[in-house]
């Protein structure tokens, strides 16, 4: 990311917020937050919002509708697609506040039809579903996260995973589909203040 304490740095992070704002009203925007001129943020038909104090790096993209909480960061080449449209937004990306994600991450919000065999996959349709990342939750390099999947506060999600399914708070998840690895706190230490 640019840094802001240069005035080549503010001019730059100006540059990455005026290009996403380009799509008024369907993109909102805190006053303070970071995209690189880099990213690439498009509504679509949807809505696309950001929180205070987030930060969007080069190479990251953010389509459709996508709504990501404060304090949160998108790290380089992440795609975060959303599906639906403004009125009906079926495939939403909705994440929470102090939430990272790391380099590389896919979350899209639809998924092929492949029922029929008498039709291509590409004429068959979208199932969309939303994906929920709920508050302070690590998302580690390389993960993926399939359309319909909630994960729970405080999870961390180990690189490369393939998320299929809801995650509990307080999880460490992670391979092939990912499965729970150990939780982060017992279940006797845990409040209701984070859940």
């Amino acid at each position: 990311m640019p840094a802001a304490n240069t005035l080549g740095g503010r001019f730059s992070l100006w540059i990455g917020k005026s290009q996403a704002l380009r799509h008024r009203p369907h993109v909102e925007l805190a006053d303070d937050v970071k995209i690189s001129p880099e990213a690439r943020i498009h509504p679509r038909v949807g809505k696309i919002k950001l929180g205070k104090a987030c930060t969007v790096a080069p190479g990251a993209v953010i389509q459709g509708n996508v709504e990501i909480g404060d304090f949160c960061s998108v790290q380089m080449n992440t795609m975060l697609i959303g599906y639906g449209t403004r009125e009906n937004p079926a495939g939403k990306i909705q994440i929470g506040n102090h939430v990272r994600i790391a380099p590389n991450v896919q979350m899209i919000g639809g998924n092929h039809v492949i029922d029929r065999t008498d039709l291509p996959i590409g004429k068959q349709g979208l199932v969309q579903k939303p994906i929920v990342i709920e508050d302070d939750v690590w998302i580690a390099g390389r993960v993926v996260i399939t359309c319909g999947v909630r994960i729970g506060t405080g999870s961390v999600i180990a690189a490369g995973a393939v998320v299929t399914k809801d995650v509990p708070a307080w999880s460490i998840v992670g391979g092939v589909p990912a499965k729970i690895l150990r939780k982060r706190k017992p279940d006797e230490e845990r409040t209701d203040e984070h859940e």
